[in-house]
């Protein structure tokens, strides 16, 4: 008995460094790659804002190294930003496969981390190109870079109002008990990996327009992320969520009504 608490004390203190060392990789990797964009001119547009190179080619470089490029950078910013919200979840994960007499925990463990960045990386393939094309089309036509301005303070007002409706507080709850469904309790990758992309879809719910926030205003902007990471581990973490959820929305509401007023003046 006490060797068996020995051993899930130990591959619990496992699970907690490797998670710890992924966060801290992750975090390292961006704020490297954030540095490096911003070296690179952006490009001024009519409206008075500046537009991003990460929704452009490089030179000699195809649109399909370009989205591999942005998906790449995408999923390394998700781990940093996602990762102190998913380690509870796995950790109630790791403990339902344990009760039930699982073997392999940390191998089934990181099979349902792959699936959770699994399940964002798809959310990042289908941003890219909806940027790559608005973007063109703002190169192309004058009328609408003027207008984007004003459309970004739009995304944020929306993603702000967002977060009091019982759409917000269902999937918040769905992500805060992350409930370990008994056909999951398979000691097998293929069930971790769905329970992954379960977990990973359902954040996406959740809190895909406050990322769709972080994309409009300032993608590998690290301040930015930094402000929509916390947004985010608060209303999962903090002991009154939907609260939390409540002020996140407020903060939100106002920034687009600023960013909304001051494009219009």
């Amino acid at each position: 008995m006490r060797r068996t608490i020995v051993s899930e004390r130990v591959s619990q203190g496992a699970f907690v460094g490797v998670s710890a060392l992924l966060f801290v990789v992750s975090t390292a990797v961006t704020i490297v790659f954030s540095t490096s964009m911003s070296e690179i001119d952006e490009m001024p547009m009519p409206g008075g804002w500046t537009m991003s190179m990460a929704w452009m080619r490089m030179p000699g470089q195809t649109w399909v190294g370009a989205a591999g490029a942005f998906t790449s950078l995408w999923v390394v910013m998700m781990m940093a930003m996602m990762l102190p919200s998913l380690v509870p979840m796995l950790s109630r994960y790791r403990q339902a496969i344990r009760k039930a007499g699982g073997a392999a925990v940390g191998w089934l463990t990181a099979m349902a981390g792959i699936g959770y960045f699994l399940a964002w990386s798809l959310y990042g393939i289908v941003a890219f190109p909806l940027g790559a094309a608005l973007t063109t089309l703002a190169m192309q036509q004058p009328a609408l870079a003027r207008a984007v301005p004003i459309a970004v303070g739009v995304v944020v007002l929306v993603a702000g109002a967002l977060q009091f409706t019982a759409w917000k507080a269902h999937h918040l709850a769905c992500c805060r008990q992350a409930t370990v469904l008994d056909s999951v309790l398979q000691a097998r990758a293929g069930s971790a990996l769905r329970h992954g992309l379960r977990l990973g879809i359902e954040c996406i719910r959740c809190c895909g327009a406050l990322m769709a926030v972080l994309l409009v205003i300032g993608f590998m902007d690290v301040p930015m992320m930094t402000v929509v990471a916390a947004a985010i581990t608060v209303e999962r973490l903090a002991p009154a969520a939907e609260s939390a959820a409540r002020a996140v929305g407020v903060a939100a509401v106002a920034a687009g009504l600023f960013l909304i007023v001051r494009a219009v003046s």
